[in-house]
């Protein structure tokens, strides 16, 4: 027998046999499954949506890889053309989970971000790997990074047009973050756009704008392209940060609590796969890199997720802090201060009025428990503390401990 088919034994006959005794189950694993009164997860088949970007891998990897199996269910990875798209078939029903931006879960929630809905944040699903992107026209006259940028705005007075890729979503809030840290008012010094994450390169190869922020491999796809240049990395705004979680409906997560977990377990056990080895990142990376998927060449992809960075302009670096699907599990545990922050940023920017109980707000969203317990039944670390702190590229630290004096800190702000 395979060692794939050894893993992919029934999970429900395994976890019978450990309920009459049979030794080498954990109970942890036993404890979990067996909460509800059942192990069946309620749904054999999931759809999750995904955006043709690299940190989908998870995703798709515990499709492609079978873990979705081993756990009993069977994920059916549903590409999306906008996230726009994927808040809407989230908050219908259509998609039972997607990789999604952090942000834009906190946005449906609080009805900021289109309809309002309760939502869930699983896990985390990766840290890094984001990057701002500048156009080779504006890097060729010396806009090469956030400073030299403020000084080409203050001194050719035109209008200067960014784009993220959702409202309330992670590439906004770091474009914004990055522009107000380079002295750039981003909402009356500049215009600021929505564009999904495939289009970008396409909108700036034509001229409608002048910069970006979004995943890999846009970011790089761009310089191969010979149209963008890297002005930073995500990574430069805030080492380690959150990016896209698993989520879904609260609704969900109450109906299908053991198809919950199954799905969670499946795509951790996807996450560990792809950080534990570089062959298994280049294999991630193939695969991805399929029309089913991302759509472009493998080169496109590669070097990034290796932490082999080039700038387009002659720079070429190694980066530690690259994008991180595990990282001992540091990745995935879904800290509350990193909900919280996503808020904080939303009130900075005027797109909720008045300051909402941070940490209440983050409580409902974030499945800390759900996932504690998962993580326990795989024998994954758990930090011990759900708030973590950091210290962000303009030197303000954020701790979680005071949110609404830091969202009103800023000076540059709505």
């Amino acid at each position: 027998m395979t060692d794939l088919l050894k893993t992919s034994l029934n999970r429900r006959t395994v976890l019978q046999a450990a309920t009459v005794g049979a030794v080498g189950v954990s109970p942890a694993l036993r404890a979990l499954v067996h909460a509800q009164g059942s192990d069946a997860p309620e749904k054999k088949e999931v759809k999750i949506g995904f955006i043709p970007l690299t940190d989908c891998a998870s995703v798709v990897m515990a499709s492609v890889l079978g873990f979705d199996k081993k756990y009993g269910v069977t994920i059916i990875p549903t590409k999306e053309a906008s996230w726009a798209g994927v808040r809407d078939k989230l908050v219908n029903g259509e998609l039972d989970f997607a990789h999604v931006l952090y942000g834009l879960v906190y946005g449906v929630h609080m009805g900021t971000a289109g309809p309002k809905k309760d939502m869930a944040v699983l896990m985390s699903l990766n840290n890094n790997g984001q990057a701002i992107t500048l156009s080779k026209a504006l890097a060729d006259k010396g806009a090469v990074d956030g400073p030299s940028l403020a000084k080409f705005m203050a001194a050719n007075k035109r209008e200067y047009t960014f784009a993220g890729t959702f409202p309330t979503g992670t590439h906004a809030m770091w474009m914004h973050y990055w522009l107000a840290a380079a002295g750039i008012n981003p909402l009356s010094g500049a215009k600021l756009i929505t564009v999904p994450p495939p289009q970008m390169v396409a909108n700036m190869r034509v001229g409608n704008m002048d910069g970006f922020c979004v995943g890999e491999p846009w970011n790089h796809r761009a310089i191969m392209d010979g149209i963008g240049v890297t002005a930073n990395t995500t990574q430069d705004i805030w080492k380690d940060h959150p990016e896209k979680v698993l989520g879904t409906s609260a609704d969900f997560v109450k109906k299908n609590p053991n198809t919950t977990r199954a799905v969670m377990m499946a795509v951790l056990e996807a996450s560990q796969w792809i950080d534990a080895s570089l062959s298994n990142k280049m294999k991630m990376a193939e695969t991805v890199a399929q029309k089913s998927y991302i759509n472009t060449s493998v080169d496109a992809i590669n070097q990034r997720i290796l932490g082999r960075y080039q700038n387009g302009m002659g720079k070429t670096w190694d980066d530690p802090n690259h994008m991180k699907f595990f990282n001992d599990g540091a990745v995935n545990f879904p800290y509350l201060s990193d909900g919280m922050w996503f808020l904080t940023q939303h009130k900075r920017w005027g797109l909720i009025k008045s300051h909402p109980d941070y940490l209440a707000v983050a409580k409902e969203i974030n499945q800390v428990d759900l996932y504690k317990s998962v993580a326990s039944a795989m024998k994954i670390n758990v930090p011990k503390d759900p708030m973590r702190t950091a210290k962000l590229m303009d030197g303000v630290v954020w701790d979680g401990k005071d949110p609404a004096k830091y969202a009103a800190s800023f000076k540059i702000k709505a």
